[in-house]
């Protein structure tokens, strides 16, 4: 699936393409083994699904650094020992 389709599903429906395409993926491993699949460059194509569901999630998941509280980091000051 294209980014621009998967982006505007919602976080169950990206849940349900992760498991559907991680499925398909599985049974084209077993289908390369054993000699059965001409096309391997399908599983190319599932895991680069799979890649960008994972990005929306995690994106999805993570709140952006804007709606965030920025946090003042203070460097730590060494002591000099003698």
């Amino acid at each position: 699936m294209k980014f621009k389709e998967l982006k505007n599903k919602s976080e169950n429906e990206l849940k349900r393409i992760l498991s559907e395409s991680r499925e398909s993926s599985r049974e084209l491993r077993f289908k390369i083994a054993s000699k059965q699949l001409k096309n391997v460059r399908e599983t190319r194509v599932l895991k680069g699904t799979v890649a960008r569901v994972l990005t929306l999630l995690n994106k999805k998941s993570v709140p952006s650094s804007n709606d965030s509280k920025q946090v003042e980091v203070k460097p730590e000051i060494q002591a000099d020992k003698k």
